[in-house]
């Protein structure tokens, strides 16, 4: 495959390579820079009409191929993302702007991870059987829906696309996905692997292109019965608008405001450390960042003090290059916006007391979108900063009394995607964990994955899971069939 010099990625549709139907192309930057690298396919509604009629011929075949066929291709899929893992942590981090090291140690091997994970899965997916009496059975299959439409973000871009490819492909479905417009290098890429791998035309075909053309087109079609999507929350009210009357099959994994709640009694070192990595990590523009710190107020200067000073020794720089903790956001428009919310944290009484501006990096970085990683204090818990998601490297720390004060600043927002928890008490760690309206909690570490276990949020952070068999679940419709003998 070579590196990612190509000027025009293409759309993947029915095993083949082509442009978009209106001719028409969208520009792709590289963040760091500034600059457009590359073109992508401006795919619309004549697009996707192609990729499903594709997909629908196809599903006859490969919903009937054994879950062993199915398992032998995703595991080929997984290992040719391990041989070509260099050249895929580097498109990443040239075309979403992250840290080289971030994309070489956690993307591309999850991407890989993922594959494998339910190549394995699938044939450990069993069905339920129910005996009635000695002369009645019951028993449940769980049979592909059809086409599936998936539709990825761009903040962990092959991640999160084979995250949701990889059980709707072996569960037997056929799926239609549109990757992010902003970072669409790796999803093209991986689609000249799945040719390589040997997966039929028409199993899997990637539209590239706009959110609202591409995207909604995928999710108005009539012959896309179900959608799995991960995004922002407005998006998502949007996309449930319109598949609820349609009585399509909805995941979506929406927008997060992540409580990282610190307890008197934590392990400081360890919790300090950690909240410096989960604040920052992939600069904020991760769903499961730890935006709003939360620390018991007899540790609350010690922690304050130690965090700013740790804060003020991250190095913002290049994505290329191996000391560089903080680089590049995604685009223009997002870092613009990270900055207004700066701007309002200012306005509604906050202190910035670490950050707060746009960085310039010397060298070929000089045009890139860099922001400061940012500290601000003295805001109300109700505040729009502590309560509307920023997605970028800022973080709020406020001091609480006791467990119902923290409670209340943890639940007080619409979102219950995820949330942390630092206690060296295990009954209090049950009980806040029992009490916070999250998806997901880590209790004294962040981000550690298992993914045989469901993931997804509460509220307006989405709805239905994904991960392990509750994703082989979703990807199927479960159909009981009664015996009486």
């Amino acid at each position: 495959m070579g590196e990612c010099t190509m000027k025009k990625i293409k759309n993947y549709i029915n095993g083949r390579f082509q442009a978009a139907i209106s001719g028409k192309y969208l520009d792709n930057y590289n963040p760091a820079e500034g600059k457009v690298y590359s073109l992508i396919p401006d795919s619309d509604a004549r697009d996707i009409e192609v990729a499903v009629e594709a997909a629908k011929d196809a599903f006859a075949d490969w919903s009937e191929t054994t879950a062993i066929e199915r398992s032998l291709i995703l595991s080929k899929i997984a290992d040719l993302i391990d041989r070509d893992h260099e050249m895929l942590a580097k498109s990443e981090s040239v075309d979403n702007g992250k840290p080289l090291k971030l994309a070489s140690r956690v993307d591309i091997p999850r991407a890989s991870s993922n594959m494998r994970f339910y190549a394995s899965a699938i044939q450990q997916f069993a069905s339920e059987f129910h005996q009635m009496d000695k002369s009645t059975i019951n028993y449940t299959l769980r049979q592909p829906v059809g086409v599936a439409g998936c539709i990825s973000p761009w903040n962990l871009p092959l991640y999160l696309f084979t995250w949701k490819i990889a059980p709707a492909l072996a569960a037997g479905n056929t799926v239609v996905a549109k990757p992010s417009e902003i970072t669409p290098m790796t999803a093209y890429l991986f689609s000249k692997i799945c040719v390589e791998a040997g997966l039929p035309p028409g199993i899997l075909n990637i539209d590239h292109g706009l959110g609202s053309k591409a995207g909604q087109s995928i999710v108005e079609h009539p012959e896309v019965p179900i959608i799995s999507f991960t995004g922002g929350t407005e998006t998502g009210k949007k996309l449930a608008v319109t598949a609820a009357p349609m009585f399509k099959i909805l995941s979506l994994e929406l927008g997060g405001k992540y409580p990282n709640i610190l307890f008197d009694d934590c392990d400081f070192e360890l919790a300090l450390n950690t909240t410096i990595h989960s604040s920052f990590a992939n600069q904020g523009e991760i769903c499961l960042c730890g935006s709003r710190i939360f620390v018991q107020k007899g540790i609350y200067h010690k922690f304050l003090d130690a965090f700013v000073e740790k804060t003020r020794l991250l190095k913002v720089g290049d994505p290329l290059e191996e000391g560089s903790k903080l680089v590049a956001i995604v685009s223009e428009d997002h870092m613009n916006k990270i900055l207004s919310y700066i701007q309002l944290a200012k306005e509604e009484g906050g202190t910035v007391i670490v950050g707060g501006k746009r960085v310039t990096v010397d060298g070929r970085c000089k045009e890139g979108y860099f922001v400061e990683p940012t500290i601000i204090i003295g805001l109300d818990h109700m505040c729009r900063i502590n309560q509307e998601e920023i997605f970028g490297p800022v973080v709020t720390i406020m001091p609480f009394e006791d467990e119902d004060e923290a409670l209340e600043y943890a639940n007080s927002t619409a979102y219950g995607l995820s949330a942390t928890l630092w206690t060296e008490d295990l009954k209090r760690a049950h009980l806040v964990a029992d009490q916070i309206k999250s998806g997901v909690i880590w209790v004294n570490c962040w981000l550690v994955r298992d993914l045989r276990t469901p993931f997804g949020g509460m509220k307006q952070s989405g709805m239905g899971r994904e991960g392990g068999l509750e994703a082989l679940r979703f990807f199927t419709e479960p159909k009981n069939v009664c015996v009486k003998l």
